[in-house]
Order: C-alpha cells, then structure tokens, then sequence
C-alpha cells in the first residue's frame, strides 16, 4: 500500500471495486476496516472470503458457530484469503414461533442482500439447524458467488436409562406414553435432560440431518461432512479445510450455478430415498431448484425414487442416530453403494473441483447394521415418500411410507375435521370424543398462507382415549408439514392449502376418504355436484395479518408443490457491484 492508500497492485476480484478503489471511496472503505486492526497487506488484492454465521442463543442447533468461524478463518488465511465473518438472520426450529418456515424465505432474502452489498470474492456458509441451511442456500443460488457450506453437526446420540435417545423422535414417542399414563412425570422430566447432551442440531435422521445431508449430495460441501458430530475434532477439521477450499474456488470460479445442475438435484432426491430422510427436503430442494433455475417438480421425487432402497438404518425410520451414522462411514458410503448400483451421476461436478465419483473412491462401510447395500436394505425400494394425487390433493401430497404403517397404507375411513391445532388439542384430551382407530384425522388452515408459515403440526398427537386403549397410529391428513423426526402414516403438504380454496377447506366431518399409496391416490368419497355445492358456500380466512413481514409472505407465498418460496424471489439476480455508496 502506497503512502496515499492506494493499492499496490491492481485487481479484478469483485472487491477490488471497494478495497483497490483510489480516491475518497477507497479511503473509506479501506480506513474503517482498518479500525479492526487489519494491516494493509489485507488490501493487496487477495480474495476477500465472507463467513456468513447463523449463530444465535435463540438457535440452539447453532450456538457453537463462532467457534466453527475460527476454524474457517483459519483455513481462508492459511490459504491466502482475507476472512470477514458476519452476522445473519437464524431460525431457531424449536423456540421461533408460529414456524420457523414463516421466516425462511426473509433470512433468504437478507443473506442474499448482505452478500451482494459487501465487498466479497466467495462465501463460507454456516448453518445447521432446519430452515438455517435451505435459506442459505437459496441465498448463494441467487446470488452465485462462489460459496461452500459448513452445517454444524449432529448433537451427540442422546442417553436415557442405559439406551440411546433420539432426538425429536423420542419427543413423539414419550409425549404419547405420557399422555397415555404409561410414563410418569419424574420420568418424562428426566428424558427431557438426557435427550441434548452437546451442541449440535438433531442426531436423528430429521430436517437438520436430512439437509446436511442433500447439501452433501448436491456437491456444495466436503465430502464426508454431514454426518461428524458438532463437538467432533473432525468437525473443526472440515471447517478449516472448507476456508483453505473456498478461496481455491474463487480462483477457479466455481459457483453455485456450476455445481447445482439437474444432475444434482436428481442425485438429491434419490440420496434422500436411500437415507430415509425428511418430506421437508422436497419443498427445500424446490425452492432451491427454483432459485437455480433447474426444472424439479413434485412429481420427480416419486419417479425418481421408485427404484431406490432405504439403506440407512437411522430414527425415525429405523434404530440408530448420527453418531452411529458418521462412525459407519457416513454419506459417502451411501453415495458409493448407489454409484454401483448405477443410480448416481458419478459425473455431477463439486464444490471440491472433482466429481462425485471421485469424491468418494474409497469409501468404506464400518457398520453394516447401520448402513446397508442394494442387496441387503433395511427397507425395499418404494419405501421413500410417496407423492399422493386425487380430488383432496390436485396439486400433490406426500406421505414418508418408511415411517408409516404399512396396514394403514391402504385405508378408508371417516372424516374427522379441525379447523385449528388449538381446536384439535382440546378436543384430543377430550374421554368422550368420537373417534375409533379407523377414523382419519383431517388438519386444514395449516398451510403456507393458512397458519401462516406451513408449521410442523401435521403429525396430530393422537386422541387420548384411543393412546389410553393402545393405538399407536391412524391416518392422518393435513396441509401443514411435520418434523423430519417424527413418524406416523401421515399424509402432508396437501396442495392446493386449504386457505386458497383447495378442496381440503371442503372436506367434512363423516365424509369417507379414501388413501391408497400403491395407487398413489388420495381421494375424498363425495360426488363432484356436492363438491361444487359446498364451493359455492366456501368463505375464504381472513388473512393472518395485514402489515409487515407476514402480510408480503401471505401475499406472495407458492404452495407446497412448488417449495414456498415468494413469487419474486424465483431466480437469481447475480453479484453485479454495485453503486457506489458515498
């Protein structure tokens, strides 16, 4: 740096329009960050590296990832780069209410943003927990810097009287022993304690797990990263390694819209089959895809997952957690047992310049009780999510057919039908509801516009009385979206909503539905005339809000079908510098 502040050599990186500036803009730009006690090497032209952190109290899947930034920064100085960490919106899944989907496409928006406004070459993206990492991404998409993701790892496998606990899917199972009478209070207190035994997101195979995991597979982190636990050494390791990787990746301009082709998401949607992971990756890798500009449809998760097996054995679906999963090997075994069986894009490109063939040569199984093979699976192929068609669900619904009971995957039963949670709940508890098993609970106004935000209340606690006579399951139907921890023969993301005038606002209590999942169909049993008739009388909600953030949501929100993202926000707006500031 010269004695009057200008560079010593000249730049073409994207922040060479602040840094390398000379006059008054480049003044300002480069004193105030000298306020942090930067030298002036910082400014000599090297790649200036943002690390988008989603860490917060509030976000309790992600309060370790300052910790995770330094080793980022580490690996972004060792290998050249300048290092810039910065704050971003995070979604909090179990504290933010009414739903932490209610704000994923706002921290999209404000991740977007705060890239293109900043004087940065590549990107290191923090996440973890549920809506933190689809959000990012979407962000990256629409932006298309180069950007490589770092999710904080699973928590620890959770410990309860000598055996493991699974994090959201023990919530499930011990809510309804307890409600049952069948689990004391000291007790369900004392799971309560035992269930979160470190930092990290949800150990078992929910949203957090199952969107580590698709990053993984799209090729937009290190291979092997998913599954290594948030308090590992290996989780540092792949951070550090992830900061030395990025600014290879600025000099190579690799971006996002490099690596997120169809292939990707195709190699996506069959890697969640395999793993038995959440239905809330189809309405992620959607929304992602749109923001890509990659054609992916509601159907394409079907199809593309009709021949592929589950392979991993992990809760929900099956019996162990994270832990397990990443001492068996992790996702790149997975990845290379469907490579031989010829069901990948081998040749789909990385975020670490190689294929994903070449990404996992050498992977090995450890376990085979936790990770099986083509021929030895936990479950045959048409175990994934089944997307249901018929006159309740014109546009789709999804069911996770592992997860679900397979004598209700075929079933017809009467109609019982809520307008609310709150109104369900109550009558759940009540001894003298009439309900039997063979009844199907019916959920509406739950949706994206409907509640607002699509929450995960789709998996109904089930009635008192019945959990007290020992049902551990009934059909079960809404346009809301449940955990990716929880399990049940639960139909979701009916589209059109209910809020919109889909046919589940006319659905009522006594009316016969019918699902059949072989068929794929889910049909409500009335007469089109009768149908037609109720639309007539149908009266639309009036809407959750009327300013701020919730009313543009409500105004702009796609369906389900097509991933929920604002109307607006489909496709990218690119990293163009932009107008100078003062």
């Amino acid at each position: 740096m010269s004695s009057a502040g200008e560079p010593t050599r000249a730049s073409t990186r994207r922040s060479a329009a602040w840094f390398g500036a000379g006059g008054k803009d480049g003044f300002i730009h480069r004193s105030w960050v000298r306020a942090e006690g930067f030298t002036p090497e910082v400014f000599d032209g090297r790649p200036v590296i943002g690390i988008a952190n989603s860490f917060s109290e509030l976000t309790p899947c992600n309060s370790h990832l300052r910790e995770l930034a330094e080793a980022v920064k580490r690996g972004v100085w060792q290998a050249g780069g300048f290092p810039l960490e910065f704050p971003t919106m995070s979604l909090g899944e179990t504290l933010i209410r009414p739903t932490a989907m209610l704000f994923r496409n706002l921290m999209a928006m404000e991740v977007e943003e705060s890239l293109r406004a900043n004087p940065l070459d590549g990107v290191v993206l923090l996440c973890g927990c549920d809506k933190t990492t689809p959000a990012m991404l979407m962000a990256a998409a629409s932006v298309d810097l180069p950007a490589i993701v770092v999710t904080g790892g699973p928590m620890l496998n959770g410990r309860y009287k000598g055996g493991d606990l699974g994090s959201g899917t023990a919530v499930w199972r011990l809510s309804e022993e307890f409600r049952a009478g069948r689990l004391s209070e000291e007790d369900f207190s004392l799971a309560e304690s035992c269930m979160s035994r470190s930092h990290g997101h949800c150990m078992t195979m929910g949203t957090a797990s199952t969107m580590a995991c698709m990053v993984e597979a799209l090729g937009m982190s290190l291979p092997g990263s998913a599954a290594v636990p948030a308090v590992d050494a290996g989780r540092f390791r792949i951070a550090q390694a992830s900061g030395q990787r990025i600014v290879a990746m600025v000099a190579d301009e690799i971006r996002p819209s490099r690596v997120l082709t169809r292939e990707a998401f195709e190699n996506a949607v069959i890697t969640n089959a395999a793993i038995g992971g959440s239905t809330n990756a189809i309405i992620h890798l959607l929304a992602l895809a749109g923001r890509s500009g990659c054609h992916l449809e509601l159907a394409d998760f079907d199809t593309l997952s009709a021949g592929v097996p589950l392979l991993v054995d992990l809760q929900p679906s099956g019996r162990h957690l994270m832990e397990d999963f990443a001492d068996a090997g992790g996702l790149p075994v997975v990845t290379a047992e469907l490579l031989k069986g010829g069901l990948l894009h081998g040749d789909a490109p990385t975020v670490t310049g190689d294929s994903v063939a070449e990404n996992v040569e050498g992977a090995h199984c450890w376990r085979p009780e936790v990770i099986g093979t083509l021929e030895e699976p936990l479950q045959p192929a048409g175990s994934a999510t089944a997307v249901l068609m018929g006159n309740l669900c014109p546009r789709g619904a999804v069911l996770k057919v592992s997860a679900a009971s397979q004598r209700l995957l075929s079933h017809r039963g009467r109609a019982l039908v809520f307008d609310s949670t709150e109104d369900y709940n109550r009558a759940a508890e009540d001894p003298d509801l009439d309900v039997t098993p063979d009844d199907v609970l019916v959920l509406r106004y739950a949706g994206p516009r409907g509640y607002p935000g699509m929450p995960e209340v789709g998996n109904l606690a089930l009635p008192r009385k019945l959990l007290a006579a020992g049902v551990t399951d009934m059909v079960r139907i809404s346009d809301a979206r449940m955990s990716g921890t929880a399990f049940g023969t639960v139909v979701l993301h009916v589209a059109p909503e209910a809020a919109v005038g889909g046919p589940l606002a006319l659905v009522r209590t006594g009316d016969e539905i019918t699902l059949d999942v072989a068929t794929r169909t889910l049909r409500l049993e009335v007469d089109d005339e009768e149908i037609a008739r109720r639309r007539a009388e149908w009266v639309p909600p009036e809407p959750a809000a009327t300013r701020g953030w919730v009313a543009l949501y409500i105004t702009h929100v796609l369906q389900a079908d097509t991933g929920c993202d604002l109307d607006f926000l489909l496709g990218s707006s690119g990293h163009e510098v932009p107008r100078v500031s003062h």
